[in-house]
């Protein structure tokens, strides 16, 4: 039995077997009773759709999500973490969620359709309880799967929540307050070099994929959106900074793992802040203030880096634009 005001034994043996039990717990064995001690009843989850304080209206939003589609299943696909596995630690936790749309919820109606997407969650984690968490899923994909235009959805769901004045509003930095993470990552290589790319691709240079990237390198973005090779990565990184060429990017989280039987890994948590003042994946300009919360994983080999992983929430973003243009 343990005593009162000290923390119960660990149930998992490291943050990866945590991270990825615990998701199964929760979603597929519908244990939503868990997130009562499983997340902080403080605990700060900035989702780029909006931001939820408390582990009551992260249950409500589950209960939610779980009776629009009652099969749903999060498949862990990796899981990459820093800090002390014995105190706190961070996970970036990529998943691919999969389920049908069979109940009523937001996108309306059941209509029978499957969908699958990815999602990456950064959780703060301390004696396997979740505290701190910022999380995109990848909502422009789900939407076109379900039948919905990213842009039509958002403004949609601003209507259905009582016009602009009432729409809950994605998240931005002003929003944020302190949380107990404040680490910003580990001084792995890998983590360091993701970092130094990203920073050269959002600065224009785009001649740094030709030069870092595998030449059969994977990408796979926001809305579904992947290829094979240079030129895809090229024209998707092109389309997203052309959106708002005067944005200011800044890297908030980033780390690597070199893990026996995988590749060298990194994991970086990354925003854009600034107009929405270019041409670009999301139409004519506007002059909307945007804040993008983004997340990149990549997996290095011998030439360079040949898997790439990006989210951000499209929907939060065309949100945004709506808001300030008034076209709802």
């Amino acid at each position: 039995m343990t005593e009162p005001g000290r923390p119960a034994p660990p149930r998992y043996t490291d943050p990866d077997s945590y991270i990825l039990g615990i998701t199964q717990e929760i979603w597929e064995n519908r244990g939503i009773a868990l997130l009562e001690t499983a997340y902080g009843a403080g605990m700060i989850m900035r989702n780029a759709g909006g931001m939820k304080i408390g582990n009551g209206s992260v249950i409500d939003d589950t209960l939610a999500k779980m009776a629009a589609f009652p099969d749903l299943e999060i498949l862990g696909e990796d899981v990459i973490w820093a800090g002390d596995p014995a105190g706190r630690y961070l996970s970036s936790h990529r998943s691919v969620i999969t389920g049908t749309h069979t109940g009523h919820g937001i996108w309306g109606p059941p209509i029978g359709r499957r969908f699958t997407v990815r999602c990456i969650a950064d959780c703060a984690v301390l004696d396997e309880v979740i505290d701190d968490e910022w999380l995109a899923y990848d909502t422009g994909d789900q939407a076109r799967q379900l039948g919905h235009d990213p842009a039509e959805f958002a403004r949609a769901r601003i209507v259905a929540e009582g016009g602009p004045d009432q729409a809950i509003r994605p998240f931005t930095p002003d929003q944020d307050r302190p949380g107990p993470y404040t680490a910003r990552g580990n001084d792995s290589e890998w983590g360091q070099r993701l970092a130094e790319i990203l920073t050269r691709i959002m600065g224009k240079d785009i001649s740094v994929i030709r030069a870092e990237y595998d030449r059969a390198l994977r990408i796979e973005h926001a809305g579904g959106i992947g290829g094979w090779g240079w030129q895809n990565a090229e024209a998707i990184w092109m389309r997203l900074r052309s959106a708002f060429p005067s944005a200011t990017f800044r890297i908030h989280h980033a780390m690597g793992r070199s893990d026996p039987h995988q590749p060298h890994r990194a994991a970086l948590r990354w925003s854009l802040d600034g107009r929405h003042d270019g041409f670009g994946r999301f139409g004519d300009p506007t002059g909307a203030p945007v804040h993008v919360m983004g997340f990149t994983h990549a997996e290095f080999g011998p030439r360079g880096l040949r898997r790439e992983f990006t989210l951000f929430d499209e929907v939060a973003i065309w949100k945004q634009i709506h808001l300030h243009t008034g076209s709802v």
